[in-house]
C-alpha cells in the first residue's frame, strides 16, 4: 500500500472552533486553535488557557480543569508545559 492509496478519498477536516467568553466586554467568541494557548502547570492554580478578545483586545486568562485540557489539546491548541524549580 502506498501513501497515496492510504489517504485516497480523505477530505480536509474542518477547523475546530472553541467557544469562550471575555470577562471584560462580555463578548461570546468562537476561536480557532491558533488563537488560544494552553499552559499546563503542576497544579490547578497554574494550569490555564489564554487568548486575546477579538472584540475589545483584552488579554484573557482562564483556569483549565482536566476536561478543558483534554478538549484543547485534542483540538490542536499549542501547549506550554510549566515546571517548578525546586
Amino acid at each position: 500500500m502506498t501513501v497515496v492509496s492510504a489517504f485516497a478519498g480523505m477530505r480536509r477536516v474542518a477547523d475546530v472552533l472553541f467557544r469562550a467568553g471575555c470577562p471584560d466586554c462580555r463578548a461570546r467568541l468562537e476561536l480557532r486553535a491558533n488563537a488560544l494557548m494552553l499552559a499546563i502547570g503542576g497544579s490547578s492554580r497554574t494550569t490555564f488557557y489564554s487568548f486575546t478578545c477579538t472584540e475589545c483586545g483584552a488579554a484573557v486568562r482562564k483556569p483549565a480543569g482536566e476536561r478543558i485540557v483534554e478538549l484543547l489539546t485534542g483540538g490542536g491548541v499549542r501547549t506550554l508545559r510549566l515546571h517548578s524549580t525546586l
